[in-house]
């Protein structure tokens, strides 16, 4: 078994002018999708992510904390399962309800490094 981040994409405002009864079907759809894939024991964990955020670069201690997105598009939440392998993360993907419910939303899909061949981490001792 692989790991897989279903990392979804979609416009910053794109439920901007739901109504409340469109958001609340959205989000049981979530749930029974959620809920299958948990049955399944292919869910690891799933969450929605705030619009809002800092997005923070530099080195050597200079630091330039900006607004977390400046396009369209943020990353409104993720799904971390455990499949076979791609084909089967990405069938997964296909029956997202976010592609429902707009023409605007993307997934990306990316494995998860289990292990690095030749690797050596160290890190610091805890103080």
């Amino acid at each position: 078994m692989k790991e897989f981040m279903l990392l979804i994409r979609n416009h910053h405002d794109h439920q901007a002018n739901w109504s409340p009864e469109r958001e609340k079907q959205f989000v049981e759809e979530c749930r029974v999708y959620i809920d299958d894939l948990t049955k399944q024991g292919k869910l690891i964990s799933a969450q929605p992510l705030a619009r809002e955020g800092k997005m923070i670069s530099g080195s050597n201690g200079t630091w330039d904390i900006g607004p977390y997105s400046e396009s369209k598009e943020v990353i409104v939440g993720y799904y971390h399962v455990r499949v076979m392998d791609i084909d089967e993360a990405i069938a997964i993907a296909k029956r997202n309800p976010e592609f429902e419910y707009g023409t605007t939303a993307r997934i990306e899909v990316r494995p998860i490094k289990m292990k690095e061949e030749n690797i050596q981490y160290t890190y610091p001792a805890k103080k």
